[in-house]
């Protein structure tokens, strides 16, 4: 299905059940929404949940929009989302890059939001030397670019990628989420261009330290692309947040973390 922001269409799956509490995921940097674990989403589906996975702008399905944008135009397609499904509010939960924006959408509309969950996220008030010093880590990041560079299938990219991000086990995972991506015509973390955008939009907003939603800001130990320390100084700058960081877990939720990040939304609510 699709929302509309303006001239932004947003592409969205509702998962079901209706009469389970809606939560809106925002996946990481110019990736769709065929990217979440399925097993994840059976574990929130399982704690009494109503998975609802977008595509931002820039991303998968949704509108590419070349002119730039701000990060509250990020935020307001996720209310879109929102507005679409009928629902007066919602839980929201963002990884990575879809952390920060999960982040805003609490800040820039709270009456709208439920809870607010981030995992493997910076912080919404880092600028990008902040983000480049002491959250990345650069040694993974450029094995990544060099792999990105490589010739090879889509499916090897994937494949790769998710190793050297710490996913074990997700080979099969990998290639299915490129197979979906190329049954819906689209190519996640293909176009640099529109990493750039999303990258650069910028915030006009308030800081966390205005945050009055409950937040869970989660990470695992393992994650080899942000240091832990970007999770620690976002849960330190929200009132009230709790911090949990995952023995084992790298930089996407693996088997064995899925039912552990389920049961702490559920209980955050």
């Amino acid at each position: 299905m699709f929302a509309v922001n303006g001239a932004v269409r947003v592409a969205y799956d509702d998962l079901g059940p209706p009469g389970g509490e809606p939560i809106l995921l925002m996946m990481g940097l110019a990736a769709s929404r065929f990217w979440w674990p399925p097993g994840l989403l059976d574990a929130l589906q399982r704690n009494g949940f109503r998975p609802a996975v977008l595509d931002l702008r820039d991303a998968g399905e949704s509108t590419r929009v070349p002119r730039g944008y701000t990060a509250e135009d990020l935020t307001d397609d996720v209310i879109a989302v929102a507005d679409h499904l009928g629902l007066a509010a919602a839980h929201v939960f963002g990884l990575s890059f879809g952390g920060v924006v999960a982040q805003r959408v609490a800040l820039r509309h709270p009456g709208r939001v439920r809870t607010v969950t981030c995992f493997a996220a910076g912080s919404s008030d880092a600028g990008l030397a902040r983000v480049v010093l002491r959250y990345l880590r650069w040694s993974t990041q450029l094995r990544m670019l060099r792999r990105t560079r490589r010739n090879g299938t889509d499916e090897e990219r994937a494949v790769a990628l998710f190793r050297i991000a710490g996913y074990p086990g997700g080979d099969d995972f990998a290639r299915t989420a490129v197979a979906r991506d190329r049954e819906h015509g689209i190519r996640s973390m293909q176009d640099t261009a529109a990493q750039r955008r999303q990258m650069g939009a910028r915030w006009h907003g308030p800081r966390l330290s205005r945050m009055r939603v409950p937040a869970l800001v989660m990470c695992g130990d393992a994650d080899p692309v942000l240091h832990t320390r970007a999770s620690r100084e976002t849960a330190a700058a929200i009132p009230g947040a709790r911090l949990s960081i995952l023995p084992g877990v790298g930089h996407v939720p693996s088997p064995g973390s899925w039912d552990t990040i389920a049961t702490a939304v559920r209980d955050l609510h």
